[in-house]
């Protein structure tokens, strides 16, 4: 791939505060748009089956918004009703394969019309298919959806975890071709309905071929990220590097040179056109945040190595099994694993780089306990043992 000559000169700080405006981080956020506006302007929130302050789906908009509540949350997602009830209305958003098992804006539907496409050409599945059953699930939807994998029949044959039934095979395999849509979780399960009733008519369509896909997914991503290498935008709803490079000269995006990155980036001009202004958000990170999911991304861009250790075993662990990164004045400056005990939040352990880190520290754990309706905070370990004494003061006396 030939990258035409960049125009324009990136130091690493205007880089950094260009990634966090486009994250929403820095900077007044539209709370008019709320918790769908931030799903639209983030184009992807990344589902995880871990919940420890709460689930990733719920930390990343309370990252950017503050307190919104977890209800309120659900209900911009799916259109469900103040009680978490489904209402007639459809849904603002669709669940699907994106960065990961993602949530998606429903205006999205049409440009992942490539990764159908895909999935029905697919000729190898993990999972054996019984005769008849793809139909039955099918059928059964109609007369009687929304439904779960359990109401469908089952999800587990055991119990085993990979051990799917034929009707939960059946309605995956389903989901994937976008013949069918997980139009809510409900105690975290899937709640699938058909694609013709939860799609409106006019997304409704794989009128778009590849290469159109492609170039709206590539110029979302790079809306999203502000500026990013070819890794960083193909990465963030996993296109492949040659995916990109067939369509990143028509997509919009812009060749840029950043101060000490050693890849060819790109940004969306309408970063460039105003310098990031603003407040910063004080706020603690779900791993899962899109701002710092992908590794490599975060080293360049804050000088910061994070790794989920949830899947690491304890003795093992460094930072604890759901480690938050804390992020304060634009960079990330400690980490925080915490536990809720009734209506304790409990910073199992806290990692802070110096300590300009403790009031920010401070303030995220305080708001995080209010947030999930805590009313006291208890550290258990502060890494560095001088700054343990400043940090349980500072939470003293916001606290009061």
């Amino acid at each position: 791939m030939t990258t035409p000559r960049p125009a324009t000169t990136l130091s690493a700080t205007e880089a950094r505060r260009i990634a966090l405006r486009a994250q929403g981080f820095l900077g007044a956020p539209d709370r008019r748009a709320g918790v769908r506006g931030i799903l639209r302007h983030l184009g992807a929130v990344q589902l995880d089956t871990i919940s420890v302050l709460a689930r990733s789906h719920e930390l990343i908009p309370y990252a950017r918004l503050g307190a919104v509540g977890r209800k309120t949350v659900e209900a911009a997602y799916w259109g469900s009703g103040p009680t978490g009830a489904p209402t007639a209305q459809q849904p603002h958003a669709f669940e699907y394969w994106s960065h990961a098992a993602c949530i998606l804006p429903i205006e999205e539907w049409p440009h992942f019309a490539f990764r159908r496409r895909a999935y029905r050409d697919r000729p190898h599945w993990n999972h054996d298919l019984p005769d008849g059953t793809y139909d039955q699930v099918i059928k059964q939807l109609r007369a009687e959806g929304p439904l779960t994998a359990t109401e469908l029949g089952g999800a587990k044959r055991t119990s085993e975890w990979w051990d799917w039934s034929g009707a939960k095979v059946a309605v995956e395999r389903a989901l994937m071709h976008g013949e069918v849509v997980c139009v809510e979780r409900r105690g975290w399960k899937r709640v699938y309905d058909l694609a013709e009733r939860a799609v409106p008519q006019t997304l409704l369509h794989d009128d778009l071929d590849d290469t159109e896909c492609l170039r709206r997914l590539v110029r979302l991503a790079g809306e999203s990220l502000g500026v990013g290498t070819r890794a960083d935008i193909a990465d963030y709803h996993r296109l492949k590097g040659e995916q990109f490079d067939a369509v990143i000269a028509d997509s919009g995006l812009v060749p840029v040179t950043v101060e000490g990155w050693d890849k060819p980036a790109w940004a969306d001009p309408a970063a460039l056109e105003t310098a990031p202004r603003g407040r910063h958000r004080i706020t603690l990170l779900s791993p899962f945040d899109s701002l710092i999911w992908e590794r490599a991304r975060t080293e360049r861009i804050f000088g910061f190595t994070h790794r989920l250790e949830a899947y690491v075993p304890k003795p093992k662990r460094v930072y604890g099994y759901f480690a938050m990164p804390l992020l304060a004045g634009g960079r990330l400056v400690g980490r925080v694993d915490p536990a809720r005990e009734g209506r304790t939040l409990v910073a199992r352990q806290v990692t802070l780089e110096g300590p300009k880190a403790v009031q920010p520290a401070a303030q995220a754990l305080v708001e995080a306990a209010s947030w999930v309706d805590c009313t006291n905070v208890r550290v258990e370990r502060v890494d560095a043992p001088g700054l343990r004494e400043p940090l349980t003061r500072e939470l003293s006396r916001i606290l009061g």
